[in-house]
């Protein structure tokens, strides 16, 4: 008996513990924490997520989002409307406008610059979707990119730009931030003399809350490399733009 309860002793210990039961989002902080990685609103945190997990994620936060829908007082098992607004809310979440927190970045091919192609390029308007992150409410507009390239610059097709930017603003975000994390991904991937990003946006938490201003609008732009130093440069981009509404 002593030798059966010293044998069930020795398993327990050299047996992994179970994390049976532990929600899905622990696990995903806990690899961060353990890798010192930050997870702030606009992080993508897609090589912490292990294969299955996402779908377990949209349950958990299924199930929390059913929770505020209680905590709002609105009875979802009698109104035909709200069923099942929990998994939907979720879904879109998880699957479309946070997207870009979770998943890989997209697959650029990227080409040498065989032509030695020197002139400015540029890509747009590409219309893109996001959300600010403090009130969650959709920012929704266009982006302008500027390219120099060089004979030592990759070249990537031009719906590349727009894959990358849906990528990046497929975050909580706020735009100022959001057109720096664009440049800095674009600037990796194809190594230009000189870069320009122009954005141009609406801001659902100034027009469906708050002021309810539903005209104006932000507009930003992040320079690099030949357009911060030659203006004349810079204007050229600037002039190429179609106007703004």
């Amino acid at each position: 008996m002593l030798m059966k309860a010293q044998d069930a002793m020795n398993t327990s210990a050299t047996s992994p513990v179970s994390d049976e039961g532990v929600p899905v989002s622990v696990k995903i902080r806990e690899r961060i924490h353990a890798a010192r990685k930050r997870f702030h609103a606009n992080d993508n945190i897609s090589e912490f997520i292990e294969p299955g997990e996402l779908e377990k994620l949209l349950d958990e936060v299924t199930g929390k989002m059913e929770g505020v829908l209680d905590s709002l007082v609105i009875d979802t098992e009698n109104d035909h409307n709200t069923s099942d607004t929990a998994r939907r809310v979720a879904k879109m979440y998880v699957n479309e406008v946070f997207r870009g927190r979770y998943v890989k970045g997209p697959e650029i091919t990227e080409f040498p610059n065989a032509e030695h192609l020197n002139e400015l390029m540029i890509v747009g308007p590409i219309t893109v979707r996001s959300a600010c992150s403090h009130h969650f409410c959709p920012v929704i507009g266009r982006i302008w990119i500027g390219v120099m390239p060089n004979e030592h610059t990759n070249v990537i097709g031009l719906s590349k730009y727009a894959r990358l930017a849906e990528w990046i603003m497929g975050r909580p975000q706020i735009q100022e931030e959001a057109v720096v994390q664009l440049a800095d991904l674009i600037q990796r991937k194809t190594q230009p003399d000189g870069l320009a990003i122009v954005m141009e946006a609406s801001h659902y938490c100034m027009a469906w809350r708050g002021v309810k201003d539903m005209d104006s609008k932000m507009i930003n732009s992040v320079m690099r490399g030949v357009f911060l130093k030659d203006a004349n440069l810079r204007r050229e981009f600037l002039s190429l733009i179609p106007a703004r509404s």
